[in-house]
């Protein structure tokens, strides 16, 4: 793959300005072109046409003049005022018989600008309807019209990338020097317009997939280069890029308010969002990337492997130190050897490594060194991960950490009472997983610890009346949020976020259905609510058509007192159910503190064991989802996706009882947290590697293990005359 000339760093170079001097001098007569197309000539500055790069060369020649390097002959060139683009005498006439949907449209074509006469109608249209007008635009550069049998409907360019885009190298991942290199690649559509005049359904959408197919072409035939990746931005205060994500554009990121020629950081423009679409699915190999660089989708094994996987999951974390994320890598790594061991014993009693690690621990509370950063690229990666899928479920649920034994432990929360009356110290952890339908864990999206404390006798407000952003139950809507935030960067995959009984109450489903990212929601229901019929809610549920007869799989329980204000449970042992499945649309009230509100239209699945075992109280789940269910098949997935929601709790318990998450000992809360950060993640690599040995078993074994590990693993399984881990040893 070519690498872009590098003009100016080439001319800066010493050797470079006594040879452009040296010319200078020796040839009073040679003019400024002249200069240039000598300079083109000796360093091989050509563009993939072979013609020479006169105007780059001009452009670096006169930076480097006013750096004081050289005088430059004296110019011919006439000064000039500012460039007027050339238009048409009158306005472009208004499409004729306009149809309402972009199907209907009588031979739609785009039209490579060419002919002056072209350049002025496309200068027209982007003078009367577009907001940046028609230009200058700058470098490589094609122009297109929007053609039909009933008129000009509008226009498009594309001109060179964006030199520097934060969260777009950062999805790419690439670096400086690789930017230099390869921003060629990159081409910008600086320019697309539907006509004001024009409503049409579609119609842009169209207009887009028509130059992902047309434009590639089109600009290799002109310029002997073909492009790997297009960028495009949309200004949120006027457009909500609906058209490119129909279109299956990616949103990336935003820009920071910058433009091209901003070099004193002012950000005058307005901050847009940023959307690509790859011409070639594998253009980070063309770039000379790494397969996994950037922030592309990743396959749910990738990078799991013992040497890479904490690199790949702690790997530059945002702690305002490259030196405490190379320890906190170091430390994940280590304790992912030794997960249920104390950190001294996973660090095999190395005192520096132990030093190292609770100079990491101990940091201030006000540090960079917090819960959500240690896992933030762990988030990264996961959500790479998400992008590969079509359908990602995200399961919430809440878990309490008991540190009731650290006495001297600051900063500690109430997470239940006994029944003496006492009071049980410890954290609250909130948590969200991305599974796949199969429920193989993605990884741990969200997961914050709280300290919760009880309500304050001054505090008399009932209920209804306290805000929900005060209340205990709106992290779960912060999940859901999360998710919503997440779906912009994946808008061609189905994400849905589960939650037990603890996930039903209305301003859930109220806030959901005010959001444009379309995640859904499945969740068991409490509350035998009112519903704009005559009976209510289970009511409905148990009255509801037959669907399916099926088996499910009922989990172990293992039997719980009673807490302070939660009820006890037997012991379950796991066994099949058979069950009945119904399920149907209905509407739900508002509350009557929230009578303001309009009904929330769901569908509810009632699942009710036919013959339940003796002495056994019969499954019966009321489920909630604001997806439609339109056929069997959608009620009998949200029943497996429900089942599924189990692993969160089986995450909890590998955190607990694997990790031993609840035997760490720090000072304050805030280290336990850091902590139980690092544990999380290797809690759901244990899941994972797991899951993949029972579902996946002919994966290749150097997925999970390093090269001296397999040969340990040969030279065991030689002793035991067992085969060789030749495909797999995860079985």
């Amino acid at each position: 793959m070519e690498t872009q000339n590098k003009i100016k760093q080439t001319l800066t170079q010493p050797e470079a300005i006594k040879y452009i001097s040296n010319k200078i001098d020796s040839n009073a007569k040679i003019n400024r072109t002249e200069l240039a197309d000598l300079l083109c000539d000796h360093f091989h500055f050509f563009d993939p046409r072979g013609k020479r790069q006169r105007d780059g060369c001009l452009k670096a020649l006169r930076k480097l003049e006013q750096a004081g390097h050289f005088k430059l002959p004296v110019s011919l060139m006439k000064p000039r005022g500012p460039l007027m683009p050339r238009r048409l005498n009158q306005p472009v006439a208004v499409p004729r018989q306009m149809p309402s949907d972009a199907s209907d449209i009588i031979d739609l074509r785009l039209v490579i600008v060419e002919s002056e006469q072209q350049m002025r109608i496309w200068n027209e249209l982007m003078i009367q309807d577009h907001p940046r007008g028609a230009g200058p635009l700058v470098g490589r550069q094609l122009r297109y019209l929007v053609e039909s049998e009933h008129g000009w409907l509008g226009g498009i360019s594309f001109s060179s990338a964006a030199l520097h885009l934060e969260d777009r190298d950062k999805w790419i991942g690439w670096d400086w020097n690789n930017r230099q290199d390869n921003l060629h690649h990159v081409v910008n559509m600086s320019r697309f317009l539907i006509r004001s005049c024009i409503s049409c359904k579609n119609l842009a959408s169209r207009v887009l997939g028509m130059c992902i197919k047309q434009f590639p072409d089109d600009f290799e035939r002109h310029y002997n280069h073909r492009p790997l990746l297009l960028e495009s931005f949309v200004d949120t205060a006027h457009y909500r890029g609906t058209c490119y994500k129909a279109a299956n554009w990616q949103w990336i990121g935003t820009t920071k308010g910058r433009g091209r020629q901003d070099l004193l950081n002012k950000q005058e423009e307005t901050v847009k969002d940023i959307y690509v679409y790859p011409l070639d699915q594998d253009f980070r190999t063309k770039l000379g990337l790494a397969d996994n660089s950037g922030l592309g989708a990743i396959k749910i094994h990738d990078g799991l492997d013992s040497e890479n996987w904490a690199e790949n999951e702690f790997g530059n974390a945002p702690l305002n130190d490259q030196r405490l994320s190379n320890r906190l890598v170091e430390i994940a790594r280590q304790q992912g050897e030794n997960p249920g061991c104390s950190y001294s014993g996973a660090a095999g009693g190395s005192w520096a490594a132990v030093k190292g690690y609770y100079r990491l621990i101990d940091k201030p509370e006000d540090s960079a060194v917090t819960m959500e950063n240690i896992l933030q690229p762990h988030r990264t990666q996961t959500i790479r991960r998400m992008q590969d899928q079509k359908i990602v479920l995200c399961p919430q649920d809440g878990s309490d950490l008991n540190y009731n034994n650290l006495d001297h432990c600051k900063d500690l929360g109430v997470i239940g009472n006994n029944q003496t009356g006492a009071q049980s110290r410890g954290l609250h952890l909130h948590s969200m997983l991305a599974m796949t339908t199969e429920g193989l864990p993605l990884g741990v999206l969200r997961s914050e610890c709280t300290a919760p404390q009880p309500k304050s006798d001054d505090d008399t407000r009932p209920a209804s009346a306290i805000p929900i952003e005060e209340k205990k139950t709106f992290c779960w809507i912060e999940a859901v949020r999360d998710c919503q935030k997440i779906k912009r960067l994946m808008p061609h995959t189905t994400i849905i976020n589960i939650s037990d009984r603890e996930g039903d109450f209305f301003e859930m489903f109220d806030d959901q259905r005010n959001n444009s990212q379309n995640v859904e929601l499945l969740v068991r229901a409490k509350h035998d609510r009112a519903t704009t019929g005559e009976l209510k809610l289970f009511d409905t549920a148990r009255l509801a058509p037959v669907r399916a007869q099926i088996e499910i799989k009922v989990q172990r329980q293992s039997a719980r007192s009673k807490k302070s204000k939660q009820k006890a449970k037997p012991k379950r042992n796991e066994r099949i159910a058979h069950v009945t499945v119904r399920a149907e649309q209905v509407e739900l009230n508002p509350p009557s503190y929230h009578k303001n509100k309009q009904p929330v239209r769901i569908g509810i699945i009632h699942v009710k064991e036919d013959n339940p075992p003796t002495d056994t109280p019969a499954i019966e789940w009321f489920l909630l989802t604001t997806m439609v269910l339109k056929s069997v098949d959608d009620v009998l997935n949200c029943v497996k996706w429900y089942c599924l929601r189990w692993r969160i709790e089986d995450w909890h318990r590998v955190l607990k009882s694997g990790c031993n998450a609840e035997k760490i000992a720090n000072k304050t809360a805030e280290r336990l947290k850091r902590a139980v950060a690092i544990k999380l993640v290797i809690a759901w690599r244990i899941m994972l590697m797991t899951l993949l040995g029972r579902e996946l078993p002919m994966l290749p074994a150097e997925i999970m293990f390093s090269d001296l590990e397999l040969k340990v693993l040969k030279a065991e399984a030689k002793k035991k005359e067992s085969t060789h881990p030749r495909t797999s040893v995860l079985q």
